[in-house]
Formats: structure tokens, C-alpha cells, sequence
């Protein structure tokens, strides 16, 4: 099973100092974290697309290839890319070059976004973001796995005889998730097309996150893919750890409460009875984390957001550490122990791909 960490790049002041880090050192400790995680044993550095102030994501390729470059076996990927607003023609390109550069330890979320104020920005319509998602990601998929396309559609410019390049490396595009948390058509397109679902089940109870991940395995079974359980599944979640669950609770309480994701709401107590947001010690960490399993059936990756809501560099790396040495390991054993027989462990890897593409189909019985 893979585990990483995803950040949304938010630039917002520490609520104990009032300081708030520039562009240049937030972007900057993007790079760090992403370092660090591989460094205490997790898979995959993800980061979410953002446009406004007061985020610094927008160069998405860019900052994930200078990652790419600087670690060894980590996933880079996106959490997410925006599928409405960005060309399907340069998504197609710049992902196959990151693919490239990376040898292969590319994937990609892929979503709507989740403020309107974008659409107008690039020239879109939010009231047509499901049209968009849809008629974006077919074209995408034709660009990585047809050599020339022909296309007309409604939301950009006919293309005749085009090729994109350069072409994915080893024949085989980076694997996509599609990722939602509200939009049933969403887990429709991901089952249609055999993709990854990933559910950031980070804001609201688990009863709206299981009626959308069941959604999406029935729906996968039906389009002949493999059975619900077979489905590729990945989760978000929330973490603050100490040695001892008062101190996290003390520590992390004033970051809560100001955090412009989800402070000024419910207490910090209400939001982790009715969310995964755990803060406390990272035993605590491990049994919540493992109850994901039970109310969504075996899943493939497992994602934390660390850094948000103004927690200090040196704060988010000691997260990473207790992480990295006290949380996956355990997490890793328990998950496997628990897995059920023929049920993937991990999402389907490059080489893996590469390897069932290349493999003929078995003769009829």
C-alpha cells in the first residue's frame, strides 16, 4: 500500500508568531517536505493546483519535475490538476514530459477545482463543469493513446492530424485518478475509464464519502474492470501528532481554529469525531487511520495533509519524522494483514503497466 502527504501550498500566518513565510520560501519548503518524506520511507509527494492568492501551486510539471529531479523512487502527483480549466492538449504534453524526466513516477489526480472564481480566469463557465470534465478527459485520453487525433467538441478548437508529443514513455500514460468530494459524475468517469478514484474524505463524515466510493466500485464492476473490491481506491486524511495527546491537542488547537480551510466552524473536538482529522498521538493515529478500511473496503493509497493552516516548517518535518517512523510501518503490516485475498495492494506502477500491455491476452478456455 502506498502512503505519502499532499499539500495545498496555502501561505497563511502562524497564528502563535502573526509571521507568514513569502511565495519563495513556501514554494521552497514544497521542495524540503517532499525531500524529507521520501527520506523517512513514504511513496508519494502530492500537491493541489491553485491559482489565487493566497496559494503558490500554479506551475504544477514545474514544481513537481524539480522534485522529481531531486528524489530517487518518490510518486510525484498531483492533488489535484485541473481537468475543467487547463488545455487537454498541454496536460497531455506536460505530463508525458514529466513522465520522461521522472522514468515513470508520475500520476495524476485530476478534478474540477473548487472555486468558481476560476472558470472565468481561463476563459470557462463554472456552470459547465461537469461538460468539461467529461469532454476534457476524453480528449486528453485520445491524445496519450492515439498517435494522430482528429477532434471537434464544444470547449475548444477542432484539431486535425494532431499528434502530441512527446509521446508517453514506454507507449503507457501516467495513470489517472479522478478526484472528487461531492460529484457522483466524477466517480462515474473514473469507473468508466478503469481509472483511480480518490475520495479527500477530509471535510465532512464518512457516511458521504462511502456512499460516493460504493458508487464508484459498483459502477467499476459494471463496466467489466474487475470486481467492487478490485476497484483503486485513495483517501485523504488529517494528522497532528506528540509523544502525548494533551500536548497535541494544546499545540495544534490555536492552528485549528484560525485555519481559513476549516477554522471559525465546529471545535476541534466536534470536527475530529465527525471527520478523520486526528490530533493526538500516533497509536491514536494508527487505530483511526485503520477504521478507513472498514467503512470503505481495501484501498490503495492513503494520503495526509501536514502542512496546512500556517504549522512551521520545523513543525511539519517532525510530523513527517513521527510519520515516516511510528505511523506507516504499523500501518503497512495492519492494512496487508487485513487485505482481502485478490485485492490489489498497490495502484497500478509504470512498470506494471508496461508489463500488461505488453503481455498477450490468455486463450479461452
Amino acid at each position: 500500500m502506498q502512503f505519502g502527504i499532499f499539500s495545498v501550498g496555502d501561505i497563511t500566518p502562524d497564528p502563535t508568531t502573526g509571521r507568514a513565510p513569502d511565495e519563495h520560501e513556501r514554494i521552497k519548503a514544497l521542495v524540503t517536505m517532499a525531500e524529507h518524506a521520501e527520506q523517512v520511507g513514504l511513496d508519494v509527494f502530492a500537491v493541489g493546483e491553485h491559482h489565487n492568492p493566497p496559494f503558490v501551486p500554479s506551475a504544477m510539471t514545474t514544481l513537481l519535475g524539480w522534485i522529481a529531479a531531486r528524489t530517487t523512487r518518490l510518486t510525484v502527483s498531483t492533488s489535484i490538476a485541473h481537468i475543467t480549466t487547463n488545455d487537454p492538449v498541454r496536460m497531455a504534453e506536460d505530463y508525458a514530459m514529466l513522465q520522461h524526466l521522472s522514468e515513470g513516477r508520475v500520476d495524476l489526480v485530476l478534478g474540477r477545482g473548487n472555486d468558481g472564481r476560476l472558470y472565468p480566469w481561463f476563459g470557462q463557465d463554472p456552470r459547465r463543469g461537469v461538460e468539461l470534465t467529461v469532454e476534457n478527459y476524453q480528449l486528453l485520453r485520445r491524445l496519450w493513446d492515439e498517435e494522430v487525433v482528429d477532434w471537434q467538441g464544444e470547449f475548444r478548437t477542432p484539431l486535425q492530424g494532431f499528434t502530441s508529443t512527446p509521446r508517453p514513455l514506454d507507449g503507457v500514460p501516467p495513470f489517472v485518478w479522478h478526484g472528487s468530494i461531492r460529484t457522483p459524475q466524477v466517480a462515474e468517469i473514473a469507473a468508466y475509464f478503469g481509472d483511480g478514484y480518490f475520495a479527500n474524505n477530509i471535510f465532512w463524515p464518512k457516511e458521504h464519502y462511502i456512499r460516493l466510493i460504493d458508487l464508484y466500485r459498483e459502477r467499476y464492476a459494471h463496466y467489466g474492470h474487475g470486481s467492487p473490491a478490485q476497484a483503486v481506491v485513495g483517501l485523504g486524511g488529517q494528522v497532528f501528532m506528540r509523544a502525548n495527546s494533551q500536548d497535541a491537542v494544546r499545540e495544534f488547537r490555536p492552528y485549528f481554529d484560525n485555519a481559513p480551510v476549516y477554522g471559525h466552524g465546529p471545535s476541534l473536538e466536534e470536527f475530529t469525531r465527525q471527520t478523520p482529522l486526528t490530533v493526538g498521538t500516533p497509536d491514536q493515529v494508527v487505530e483511526k487511520t485503520l477504521t478507513f478500511q472498514e467503512f470503505f473496503g481495501d484501498y490503495q493509497r492513503q494520503l495526509f495533509l501536514m502542512d496546512h493552516a500556517g504549522l512551521p516548517l520545523k513543525t511539519v518535518l517532525e510530523q513527517l519524522d513521527l510519520l515516516g517512523e511510528h505511523v506507516v510501518p504499523v500501518l503497512r503490516k495492519e492494512f496487508e494483514a487485513r487485505r482481502a485475498p485478490g485485492v490489489p495492494s498497490d495502484p497500478p506502477s509504470h512498470a506494471a503497466r508496461v508489463a500488461a500491455r505488453s503481455t498477450p491476452p490468455a486463450p479461452p478456455a
